[in-house]
């Protein structure tokens, strides 16, 4: 049933976010624009820029076949980061509400565990698959290096009281990738036979939370403007709402 469970929360989310991210085309011209026959849409870069450019194609739908044959990885990239990053409040508002016991007025305890590990093993498969396609893309220039190691990649560089930082948006997701790559094997393996040792490092969930949430902000495309990016920011208003909820319960118990 677990395993049921977690295919069906993984596939469902990044079937969905795929769907969106394949028909959002808020900069330029839309995928499917009445355009000539001698002409073909194309991704330009990473921030979902789209221009006609008139290249010796037989058909519109050739042309899109072809496009969408070298633009896929760009597509799942986004939509493995968009699906990780809402699993993500879905699993800290579950988890806080285990303190909390908001939770429990939805699921019983029981379900309400095995869907919280569900989520869990859920996001790590998108992050997961968020890697992979970084690196398959040809727009985006990712190697091993500049995907595991902080502060390598050169992608929108950041400068912090006039001093270089490197790209600080694409460190903090490499640090939440440890993060929550820590978290979720402790959670598989150390949940019962060394619990203050989960518990200690399950907290360092709310800091890999907040990397993530300034690391989607910045360099998510779908969060850069629209109803997404009001979304996500409710969301991280919401999980700091429900956290501080948390502090206070256990201060007063």
């Amino acid at each position: 049933m677990k395993k049921i469970l977690i295919t069906i929360l993984f596939l469902v989310a990044i079937s969905f976010a795929i769907s969106f991210t394949f028909f959002n085309t808020e900069r330029g011209v839309s995928l499917f624009a009445q355009i000539d026959d001698e002409s073909v849409v194309r991704e330009v870069d990473e921030q979902s820029t789209i221009i006609v450019e008139n290249l010796p194609q037989s058909s519109l739908s050739h042309a899109l076949l072809e496009r969408i044959k070298t633009s896929w990885p760009w597509y799942v990239t986004r939509a493995s980061g968009l699906t990780a990053g809402f699993l993500l409040i879905i699993l800290m508002l579950s988890g806080t509400g285990f303190i909390t016991g908001s939770t429990f007025r939805f699921l019983e305890p029981i379900t309400a565990w095995a869907t919280h590990r569900a989520l869990g093993i859920a996001l790590g498969l998108s992050i997961l698959v968020h890697l992979t396609t970084l690196y398959l893309d040809e727009f985006v220039d990712f190697d091993i290096k500049s995907l595991l190691i902080p502060f390598v990649s050169d992608l929108r560089p950041v400068e912090l009281f006039g001093f270089p930082v490197g790209s600080l948006y694409v460190a903090f997701g490499i640090f939440a990738l440890y993060v929550f790559l820590l978290v979720i094997v402790t959670s598989l393996l150390w949940i019962e036979k060394k619990p203050r040792t989960w518990k200690a490092i399950h907290i360092l969930s709310y800091v890999g939370v907040l990397f993530v949430f300034v690391h989607a902000l910045y360099l998510g495309t779908d969060l850069t403007q629209g109803v997404l990016r009001y979304i996500w920011i409710g969301g991280g208003v919401l999980v700091t709402i429900v956290t501080l909820q948390r502090l206070w319960r256990v201060k007063t118990v």
